[in-house]
């Protein structure tokens, strides 16, 4: 984000924001949570120049905090802290706070990354892309809800009230500028936040759900940043939600009958010369290699794309949720679609990831499934037009328990993402699902009791 050294750094910020009082030093876990300490401004010269520490097991643990011993950490051994460094350029104000605040996101790191953090997973993957001579060049859109504070009489969530409005937001109304103004001061909000922060945001549409919205991102020849941004811009929204008196959540399914909340990663590839290679000579065979990788590692991918019970209930059939493998050009329905573009700006849009999934991981599997597609020369099925989604692919692992069986027998995904990360994953997401199996549902006793 930046090349200047730290120092440099921590002298610019607080040469523009000398009332500073205190700062967030955080890191994204596997669950795409934010975690870490609030300092006094008294830390941040140690903070910034030579780091902090906190628990590592943090990285591992469930949607609740919760540290089941995955790969050993934990209670087994004794809970140690691991030595942390600030991610450069992310030295930035916290404009929703209510004082003068910064944040900084954080990487564990020790003489090297620490292997079970998201972060070092993607670059583990990134790397690999050096050897072909290609550049990824990515962009995240991320959906999201706006809710009211208060919960409805079974603990629900409601949409949220715009300021002056009598009703709330209903279903429906795509693209609707109303709904943008009637929301203008939060979105503004949001807007001014991010620009703060040095995330990219291009465009905020409103989605299909009440109060649902979708933020994009820009383009960045760097996946790194841009897992960063999409990281940044989630707490970002939380943060401005919170301020304004609302909530927001990117819970993948929080209104059963209404759309799911999705993460979109759009990819492309820039040659050595930092030409776009889709929209070039030979552009075409490469996509369908990327799309036929894509396909090929769909169903051992699918537990990081949707990481809990609650993220497989956006795939139904007629909802603009991925059913399928399928792919096909400017079509919605699919699941890898490539949008009516040329050029530079020939892409193909991974529709698969629910807005909870952790966005590092979320790149990570998209990119090693391309760089699986290029290497090895896959071919992608027909494409399709018209609606793919009238029907559930039987073959797709769609819940929770099947596809983390499918990450496990995987044959692909391990060379990747390492079997021992692979092995981590699926102890900390199966603990967390077995303890939300353990509570009786209300339902239990309404059925048989």
């Amino acid at each position: 984000m930046t090349a200047s050294t730290p120092e440099e750094e921590l002298t610019a910020f607080l040469a523009k924001h000398p009332d500073t009082k205190s700062v967030d030093a955080f890191l994204v876990d596997i669950n795409g949570k934010a975690f870490g300490k609030r300092h006094q401004v008294a830390d941040l010269e140690t903070i910034v120049t030579k780091g902090s520490s906190i628990c590592e097991a943090m990285q591992l643990t469930d949607i609740n905090g919760i540290a089941w011993d995955t790969a050993g950490r934990g209670f087994a051994d004794g809970d140690p802290d691991g030595p942390t460094v600030m991610v450069p350029g992310t030295l930035q104000p916290v404009p929703w706070a209510g004082e003068a605040r910064a944040q900084c996101l954080m990487r564990f790191w020790d003489d090297g990354p620490l292997w079970f953090e998201p972060r070092a997973v993607l670059e583990l993957i990134v790397e690999r892309y050096q050897s072909l001579g290609l550049k990824p060049v990515t962009a995240i859109e991320i959906e999201f809800y706006l809710i009211d504070p208060a919960r409805d009489a079974a603990g629900g969530p409601t949409p949220a009230l715009a300021p002056g409005a009598r009703h709330a937001a209903a279903q429906g109304n795509v693209f609707n500028m109303a709904e943008l103004d009637a929301f203008s001061t939060i979105i503004d909000a949001i807007h001014v936040a991010c620009t703060a922060q040095g995330v990219p945001v291009t465009t905020i549409i409103k989605e299909y759900g009440p109060g649902q919205y979708e933020i994009n991102l820009a383009h960045l020849a760097d996946p790194i940043a841009a897992a960063d941004h999409a990281a940044l811009l989630r707490r970002t929204v939380t943060g401005v939600a919170q301020a304004q008196g609302m909530e927001a959540t990117f819970m993948a399914k929080p209104y059963g009958p209404d759309s799911g909340s999705g993460m979109q990663v759009n990819l492309s590839f820039e040659d050595e010369s930092g030409a776009g290679v889709f929209g070039g000579p030979g552009g075409d065979a490469i996509l369908a290699n990327v799309i036929g990788g894509m396909q090929a590692m769909q169903a051992e991918t699918m537990a990081i794309f949707a990481p809990n019970l609650n993220a497989f209930r956006r795939f139904e059939p007629d909802q603009f949720t991925p059913v399928t493998s399928d792919w096909g050009e400017d079509n919605r329905s699919v699941a890898f679609r490539v949008p009516a573009a040329s050029g530079p700006a020939r892409r193909v849009e991974h529709r698969i990831a629910g807005a909870d999934a952790n966005p590092y991981l979320v790149m990570a599997a998209v990119l090693a499934a391309a760089h699986h597609g290029i290497t090895n020369k896959l071919t992608p099925t027909p494409m399709v037009s018209g609606n793919a989604g009238a029907e559930v692919d039987p073959d797709l692992p769609l819940t929770l328990w099947s596809a983390l069986d499918r990450m496990a027998a995987g044959a692909t995904l391990p060379d990747y993402f390492e079997q021992r990360y692979i092995d981590a994953y699926i102890h900390a997401k199966q603990a967390e699902f077995d303890a939300f199996m353990a509570d009786i549902h209300p339902r239990e006793h309404e059925w048989y009791l």
